[in-house]
């Protein structure tokens, strides 16, 4: 007897279609279930790093002020439902099944009338707007996947904002080979007299995003230009202060760490400030100081266990998030010893990863993401001792983990597992008990 396939192996089987952007299957596969995009207030967020958090600001931020908001992100890091949440539970097992059949029957139809099939993460994106759709919440709170202009979230006609919140080099295969390239496709998501909201401070990269807004009559908001005044950081939350469209922010309290995060919090305040002023939302202050004190983005500077040696996973996967860990490390963990665990992919420019985390520690343990993609464990090796640094090599994670905690017990302040967030997911299951 053939054991049932679950929704998630059925959404899986959709890989072999691999990664394609555009926009033709998804628009069509919309068309198919009603457009349910369209019955929606989304949020649409696009940006190399910071995403994720930005989205995770403005989803606690809204729900704490009584709110029904979705979200949508990806990837997941320990169990698939990651994904798709709202107010604050991730879609259950029995709705993903429902809501999975029924775009995989509208994904039938159209290879049954000669249409190309959607990719996995396009039928993943449809059983999200119409899984939102149905429950009839207030605002989804969309991430893009990859890029922007191509990019399955990017069937949204009418958002109520874009958000762009930063722009650097990664999947250059995919998005071009320069910062202005990678801009223009992020861009992409800018819509004709949509408010915009950018914290982008690569000046090539803003200038040609805010080319893009002057061309569709957006009007843009650089959260770049303002000044937090009063920041201050610990181990446990940062503080700052703020103006905002003429609003203050005095303490304003985060628990997400480093000065990047201080960054993604004024970018989705600003976001939030917009969506006021247009009457779009109604915010208590007070809420909305309880909603970004609460906000956490698992996987990101993440500390899960506060004795010493910390323990602390970061899934700094590509330059930009290397120099932001590398930077946090030295803001909160000053003459610290450090004992990082690194498993990154061959993709990605290791060279540049290494020379930030590089920069925070002399000691390593190198380890492989259980992905075809990854860089093997004993090559990192030889980067990272040609760079002068002690390191071990144990491609398989767990081992590695295990290996790393005697170690920290012995000789260290804190043990960070950094690099793929695929290493990430599988080590944070066993970390944390598979917690949310």
């Amino acid at each position: 007897m053939t054991e049932k396939k679950s929704a998630v192996d059925k959404i899986h089987e959709f890989h072999r279609f691999g990664s394609i952007l555009g926009l033709e299957r998804m628009s069509e596969l919309m068309k198919r279930l009603q457009n349910p995009e369209k019955k929606l207030k989304c949020i649409h967020v696009a940006g190399t790093n910071g995403k994720g958090s930005v989205c995770r600001f403005l989803y606690e931020a809204l729900l704490a002020n009584g709110y029904s908001v979705g979200i949508y992100t990806s990837p997941y890091l320990t169990v698939f439902n990651e994904r798709i949440e709202l107010d604050r539970d991730y879609i259950s097992d029995e709705d993903l099944e429902i809501f999975t059949e029924e775009v995989l029957q509208k994904v039938k139809e159209m290879v049954r009338d000669g249409l190309d099939s959607p990719t996995e993460f396009e039928v993943i994106t449809a059983v999200a707007f119409l899984y939102f759709a149905r429950k009839r919440c207030d605002f989804a709170i969309m991430e893009v996947g990859l890029g922007g202009i191509g990019d399955s979230t990017n069937v949204i006609e009418e958002p109520l904002v874009s958000v762009i919140t930063s722009i650097s080099y990664d999947h250059t295969d995919r998005l071009g080979n320069t910062l202005s390239e990678i801009a223009r496709e992020k861009a992409g998501i800018i819509k004709a007299g949509v408010p915009v909201i950018v914290n982008v401070d690569t000046p090539e990269a803003a200038k040609e995003i805010a080319r893009i807004a002057y061309q569709k009559g957006a009007v843009l908001h650089d959260a770049s230009r303002l000044k937090c005044s009063g920041i201050k950081s610990d181990i446990k939350e940062s503080r700052f202060d703020v103006v905002i469209e003429d609003t203050v922010y005095e303490g304003l309290t985060i628990s997400m760490l480093g000065r990047h995060q201080v960054a993604n919090a004024v970018t989705a305040l600003t976001t939030l400030e917009i969506l006021r002023k247009n009457r779009q939302i109604q915010v208590e202050k007070a809420k909305l100081y309880q909603g970004f004190l609460e906000a956490k983005n698992i996987g990101r500077f993440e500390i899960v266990s506060k004795e010493r040696p910390f323990i602390i996973l970061d899934g700094a996967h590509n330059e930009a998030g290397a120099a932001a860990l590398a930077d946090t490390v030295r803001t909160l963990l000053p003459e610290q010893k450090i004992l990082i665990v690194l498993g990154v992919l061959a993709d990605k420019d290791v060279d540049k990863i290494l020379e930030q985390l590089c920069s925070v520690s002399d000691s390593f343990i190198a380890t492989e993401p259980q992905v075809a993609r990854r860089l093997e464990a004993e090559r990192l090796t030889e980067l990272i001792r040609a760079r002068g640094k002690a390191c071990l090599t144990e491609p398989e994670p767990k081992k590695a983990m295990k290996m790393a905690i005697e170690k920290g017990k012995e000789n260290f302040d804190a043990v960070l597992f950094a690099g793929s967030l695929y290493l990430i997911g599988e080590l944070r299951g066993e970390l944390t008990d598979g917690g949310k």
